[in-house]
């Protein structure tokens, strides 16, 4: 009985600290960008920088068209190619990197930026992707 309390206890603790997380992610969002639908994001996409966050091979998998590879990896180092005064579009597969990826940008002077809700998971836009 005592194994229990204890798988129990770990098992809790897991759960608790997934949900700060969440919570922790969620506050940092709103912090930093506006979460933008599809059709917000087709809209505005043209007047925009694109910037997908995901690593390189996932980028030549499939990408959103008109989106540039910046992975969160290098995201502190490739800064400067990314323009102030021009709206910044964000996306990853989900949304934990974008979100990330706009808190980094706001602590370093960028204002307009905005991520892409679902992610490219969910995007059913026109996509390009790398021929091997």
């Amino acid at each position: 009985m005592n194994v229990l309390w204890i798988i129990n206890g770990v098992l809790l603790t897991i759960l608790l600290a997934m949900g700060i997380n969440e919570l922790y992610l969620r506050i940092m969002a709103k912090r930093s960008a506006k979460t933008i639908t599809e059709e917000e994001f087709k809209e505005g996409m043209r007047k925009a920088q694109i910037i997908d966050v995901r690593e390189k091979d996932s980028f030549d998998a499939g990408h959103i068209l008109g989106a540039r590879s910046m992975p969160y990896t290098t995201i502190k180092t490739t800064l400067n190619s990314i323009r102030k005064d021009q709206p910044v579009y964000i996306y990853d597969q989900k949304k934990s990197l974008s979100i990330r990826t706009a808190n980094q940008l706001r602590k370093n002077g960028y204002k307009d930026l905005y991520i892409l809700k679902g992610g490219y998971e969910g995007w059913t836009g026109k996509t390009k992707k790398k021929n091997a």
